[in-house]
């Protein structure tokens, strides 16, 4: 498959991830590890602190978010490529 017909095929998928969503619940990731760790620490962390610690796990997430965006479309090529050679298989057999 060429990759400007992969990219075709892939972007007519229609995209079920919400990153709205996805950005609230990372926002209540960072708060929640935050708060765990001032919990199990018995210490509260600096207005600054929280906020560098904030920024710092968002970034971390939103690049893990960013790898899982690339393993999709993988995914998604192998799918088309699977598809494909499954309708050769029909084709041949007639």
């Amino acid at each position: 498959m060429s990759n400007g017909n992969d990219n075709e095929k892939i972007m007519s998928v229609r995209n079920s991830i919400d990153f709205d969503i996805v950005g609230d619940n990372i926002q209540d990731m960072a708060e929640f590890t935050i708060e765990k760790y001032e919990f199990k620490n018995d210490i509260t962390l600096s207005a600054e602190t929280r906020e560098e610690a904030i920024d710092k796990i968002n970034s971390a997430l939103w690049q893990k978010v960013e790898e899982l965006k690339l393993r999709r479309r993988e995914i998604l090529v192998s799918m088309f490529n699977t598809a494909e050679d499954a309708l050769s298989d029909v084709i041949d057999e007639k």
